[in-house]
């Protein structure tokens, strides 16, 4: 990799803004373009206690990761019906800690790709969401459903537990994960299977605060929290991709869904918790003895029959939102998504319909598409479906696929390869003179050996000690002492000579 010499950054920086003045601007496949790519080249890490977390102390290696493995996507290929992903699956911000055994691992196997529709379907039929996989964040992350795969068991006279010894229950009162399970989850909200999936259940906040949707960090507590101070957003980013190949994003879109030039405020859930108000049944009052229509449908139940399927009463071990059929949807009682109306003595206005999609126009989808939103109250905490109904909306499509699937999936093109595959570029300034010493500074793998070059006449090229070794991030910077003592221009090359062993089972 070559440099640019010392004295002649500004020139270069002119041509690039001239270039770009006359550049046609380019709309590319949000599917293709939004997946978050920046972290690939550092190691996935995790804070392993809260001591170390609040002392910013992290780690590569772990129980079941023995060895440093890439965060999130490493390869984007794409033919003209699917986009196919590889990925660890693992985050790009430091991971952890965690109230529960399971901690994350690299996720890719020799032969496992995700693979998501280029043209979605929108059938008549939906699909119901299941326990494991419904889509994937932008950095590599999966997204669950509402669902933490237990339920009530009436016979027994509570939940069904992982280490319960009662199964999961009878499926009729299906627990909400995030009641349920955030005493798991890390400060990015969220946790992992015992297979090592690190998943979200509920507002992905760490990918949002990389991505820029209203999210602040705390650098001292390493804690994220959305920005309650502002009345003024911008539209939310893309987060995620269901597996119906509809996007997923951030809380945030404009009030007018047509309408790109409305305000941006936050998207309305449908969902209720059915405490009497808005025409719901008061499960407080009655009990749980009867399910929403929605549960009705998602069960294939006329309704419940027999004290053998009621759920418990409504108290403080089982606070209403301690399941999913806690919830009613508004659409399912007389209001309309997308407009304010009146029923009784309510008049509301929610935004999204129950499978938590709308039609709209975005700033990726001028046009318009349905989307995703990420569900929250006014106050940022998680909020009923969270990111999708109990049904996909489009024709779900298997995102598990296989590498043989996509090698016969011709002609197929590659759009990106990251991690250890990176070419390394030089940064945005990557000449810091200071006095006669210079500083440069390149976009590095971590774990690559770097032997730095120097030459004054682009002809004769002196090889500088030490070599570099990239650590803790993905840039690596080196510094020539005495450099300019004697020298008007300077010129620099990089080279990597090595890499470190690393996991790279699916790469």
């Amino acid at each position: 990799m070559n440099s640019p010499s010392l004295n002649t950054p500004s020139l270069a920086t002119a041509a690039l803004a001239a270039l770009a003045l006359i550049a046609p601007v380019v709309r590319a496949d949000p599917l293709l373009s939004s997946w978050l790519t920046t972290n690939s080249t550092k190691y996935a890490r995790i804070y392993t206690s809260t001591a170390n977390r609040t002392a910013g102390i992290s780690t590569t290696t772990w129980t079941g990761q023995i060895s440093p493995t890439y965060a999130g996507i490493h390869e984007i290929n794409y033919s003209a019906t699917w986009v196919y992903l590889k990925n660890t699956g693992l985050g790009g911000y430091v991971m952890g800690p965690w109230n529960n055994p399971n901690l994350p691992k690299n996720q890719g196997t020799a032969t496992k790709v995700f693979r998501f529709p280029r043209t979605p379907v929108i059938p008549n039929t939906k699909t119901l969401t299941g326990v494991g996989v419904i889509g994937v964040l932008v950095d590599g992350v999966s997204i669950y459903n509402t669902s933490d795969g237990f339920s009530y068991s009436t016979a027994n006279g509570k939940d069904a537990t992982p280490n319960g010894g009662i199964g999961p229950g009878d499926r009729i009162w299906n627990r909400d994960a995030w009641p349920n399970e955030f005493v798991s989850f890390d400060y990015a909200l969220n946790h992992a299977q015992p297979s090592g999936d690190y998943h979200s259940h509920a507002n992905p906040i760490a990918v949002r605060y990389q991505l820029g949707d209203n999210v602040n960090y705390n650098p001292s507590t390493k804690v994220y929290s959305e920005n309650t101070a502002t009345t003024t957003f911008t539209h939310s980013p893309i987060i995620g991709w269901m597996s119906d190949g509809l996007p997923y994003y951030g809380p945030y879109g404009y009030s007018s869904p047509l309408d790109a030039t409305s305000a941006v405020r936050r998207m309305v859930s449908g969902y209720v918790l059915r405490d009497g108000s808005y025409g719901t049944t008061n499960l407080s009052s009655t009990g749980r003895t009867t399910l929403p229509a929605w549960a009705l449908a998602a069960q294939n139940r006329a309704q419940l029959n027999s004290s053998t399927q009621y759920g418990p009463a409504v108290n403080t071990a089982y606070a209403l939102g301690h399941f999913s059929e806690d919830y009613d949807y508004l659409g399912d009682l007389g209001f309309t998504p997308g407009a304010t109306s009146t029923v009784g003595a309510y008049t509301t206005l929610f935004d999204l319909n129950e499978y938590n999609v709308r039609f709209c126009v975005t700033p990726e989808f001028p046009s318009g598409t349905w989307a995703y939103f990420a569900t929250i109250t006014s106050t940022g905490a998680p909020w009923y479906p969270y990111n999708a109904g109990r049904w996909y909306y489009g024709a779900k499509t298997a995102a598990a696929s296989t590498t043989t699937v996509m090698a016969a999936d011709t002609p197929l093109t590659q759009y990106y390869r990251g991690s250890a595959s990176t070419a390394e570029t030089w940064t945005a300034a990557p000449v810091t003179p200071s006095g006669t010493n210079v500083t440069i500074t390149w976009n590095a793998v971590e774990g690559g050996t770097y032997q730095v070059s120097a030459t004054s006449d682009l002809t004769n090229w002196t090889t500088l000690t030490p070599t570099v070794t990239a650590t803790g991030g993905n840039t690596a910077t080196f510094t020539e002492i005495g450099a300019t003592a004697t020298e008007f221009k300077r010129f620099y090359k990089i080279t990597r000579t090595g890499l470190a062993t690393y996991d790279a089972v699916g790469y």
